[in-house]
Parts: structure tokens; C-alpha cells; sequence
């Protein structure tokens, strides 16, 4: 029983283990000094949204250098206090 609730609290406490979901879209805009993008995304299963144009926060800015507007991308978000957040992107070309 101990160890079921360490678990538990472990989980609670750790953003690692949190759903994420890989999502397609296009890169609109990218703003590195705010480490955000822009993306135009296809639905996000992950928190029932449907597919839109809209910013999403960058866990690194790093993420951003490699990429431009235009390219279409794979990207990993994550649901984190209410918000989105790009985890990792890869270009697809």
C-alpha cells in the first residue's frame, strides 16, 4: 500500500510522465526570444481541440533554431497547468 501511494504521488509530481501526443501541423510564426510558435496544428486528441492556428509555449528555445515559417512539422505537446506545451518538433521534409 506504501509503495502504491509513493507511486502515486511520484506520478503527480513529475511532468515526464504526463500524456503527450504527437500532433502534424505548419509553422506560422516563431518567436525564440519568447521561446513560442505559431502553428496551424491538426486536432489535438489529447485535449479535445480541433484544428486551429494558435501559439504554443517551447520547453527549449533550441527547439526553434533549426526551423523556419513554412515548414511542416511533427511536434510532441504536452498539457501542463492548463497550458500546451511544444515538448520536442522535428521538421518533415
Amino acid at each position: 500500500m506504501r509503495a502504491l501511494f509513493l507511486a502515486a504521488a511520484l506520478a503527480g509530481a513529475s511532468p515526464a510522465w504526463a500524456a503527450t501526443e504527437w500532433v502534424r501541423g505548419e509553422v506560422v510564426r516563431l518567436d525564440p526570444a519568447r521561446s513560442r510558435i505559431t502553428l496551424k496544428h491538426a486536432p489535438i486528441k489529447l485535449v479535445k481541440m480541433a484544428a486551429m492556428t494558435m501559439p504554443f509555449k517551447v520547453r527549449d528555445a533550441a527547439l526553434l533554431e533549426p526551423l523556419k515559417v513554412g515548414d511542416r512539422v511533427r511536434f510532441e505537446v504536452l498539457e501542463h497547468d492548463s497550458e500546451l506545451i511544444v515538448q520536442a518538433i522535428e521538421a518533415q521534409r
